[in-house]
């Protein structure tokens, strides 16, 4: 079962993570989920930073502190909630905060198993364990992810390219389907 979380502060919907995603141009789609009042896609969902400089925010306004600055684009972060034009975020370590919605982007990147220090992730020719390694990536390597099957996903970046098992990457949800 599912736990599913409702704050009312400021307007927010806050739920736990969707059994199916399925991307879309922009962003993703779930079927029969909860969806953002304000942007109509899913909630939770993974994006990913616009931008080399995204300010995260202790709430949703310009008014609010800045609680510390990203410094690269491409970084995978899940919104977990949405009040009009932001939105509230949660990084790879688990920290929250705000970001305005124009600093996200809807293609999808992941990380590396960031959980697991030191211990390297098999990058597969093809979507099979007896499939050749093509390489061993440490973990937090950033890359993008194209295409996922509920098991295994196309990761991909300069320098590499091949399949991981999907439960070694943040920044798509166990068994979620991507096209």
């Amino acid at each position: 079962m599912r736990k599913v979380f409702c704050v009312l502060a400021f307007g927010l919907l806050v739920l736990g993570p969707p059994t199916s995603v399925r991307a879309q141009e922009g962003g993703a789609e779930e079927a029969g989920g909860p969806v953002g009042r304000t942007s109509g896609l899913p909630v939770p969902r993974f994006v990913s930073l616009k931008a080399d400089k995204v300010n995260v925010r202790s709430g949703p306004t310009r008014d609010h502190a800045v609680a510390w600055v990203f410094t690269r684009a491409g970084l995978p972060v899940e919104i977990t909630a949405e009040f009009e034009t932001w939105r509230r975020i949660r990084d790879a370590d688990g920290t929250e905060g705000w970001v305005y919605h124009s600093m996200l982007s809807g293609r999808r990147t992941a990380l590396v198993s960031p959980w697991k220090g030191g211990e390297p992730t098999a990058l597969y020719a093809e979507p099979s364990r007896s499939s050749a390694v093509r390489a061993r990536l440490e973990p937090g390597v950033l890359g993008k992810v194209d295409h996922c099957d509920g098991r295994w996903c196309r990761f991909f970046d300069s320098g590499f390219d091949g399949f991981v098992e999907q439960e070694r990457l943040w920044g798509v949800y166990p068994g979620e389907k991507l096209e």
